[in-house]
């Protein structure tokens, strides 16, 4: 299903809105030809990913060797925002010290500041809500779309300081699924809705306090 992938480009697109320490995307459409000739040609959406040294040059940061650190060892401020995200997307397919769907980069002009998060990977989340993705049990959720905020307990301070920087990219989050031509009509509809749900909650104070303080991960 290419509705699919068009998806999960539109979750790399929107986190391009919020970070730029993040992986840029481009989309392509790929023709496909048999060399067999057993199979008719077709094409095909796909997209590129930036590559990881790209990525950490553009920042001025550097990639170095898998290297492995706790959730809470590396930038406090960005991992916020990568744990916010995952909840937006509804993605729980993520570990930072596994090195599991999150790159590391490092500041090339201090050596001693912790690393930053970069995710990527997003078509087990709900805001793609692939027919394969099933929910993660440790979770205890029964969907993909229920989301589970995956990040350490952060301050009020903390978090309304980063859900600002998602209420003000909402018109253009939401602009950015509206105006993208290959997404069929009720996908549209569908992701516009989950966002949404997204942003009642974080407007709600009793929700983020249970949410993503009270019932935040400790270890």
């Amino acid at each position: 299903d290419e509705q699919l992938l068009l998806k999960e480009y539109l979750a790399y697109k929107i986190y391009n809105l919020l970070e730029n320490k993040s992986f840029r995307v481009r989309l392509m459409k790929v023709n496909y030809v048999d060399t067999r000739n057993k199979v008719r040609p077709f094409s095909q959406f796909a997209f590129l990913i930036e590559d990881d040294k790209d990525m950490a040059i553009r920042n001025n940061c550097n990639k170095k060797a898998k290297a492995q650190y706790s959730t809470e060892a590396v930038d406090r401020e960005l991992m916020t925002k990568v744990a916010v995200f995952e909840y937006f997307i509804s993605n729980g397919d993520w570990s930072v010290p596994n090195n599991h769907n999150i790159r590391l980069i490092y500041d090339n002009n201090n050596a001693a500041f912790p690393p930053y998060p970069v995710p990527y990977d997003f078509d087990h989340s709900g805001f793609v809500n692939a027919g394969y993705a099933l929910p993660n049990e440790l979770l205890g959720t029964e969907t993909v779309k229920e989301r589970v905020y995956r990040g350490f307990p952060r301050t009020m301070p903390e978090l309304q300081a980063c859900f600002d920087i998602f209420r003000n990219k909402k018109t253009d989050i939401i602009a950015l699924v509206n105006n993208f031509p290959q997404l069929q009509a009720r996908n549209k509809k569908e992701l516009v809705s989950y966002i949404d749900e997204f942003y009642d909650i974080i407007n709600d104070k009793r929700q983020v306090q249970s949410i993503f303080i009270d019932n935040a991960r400790t270890k």
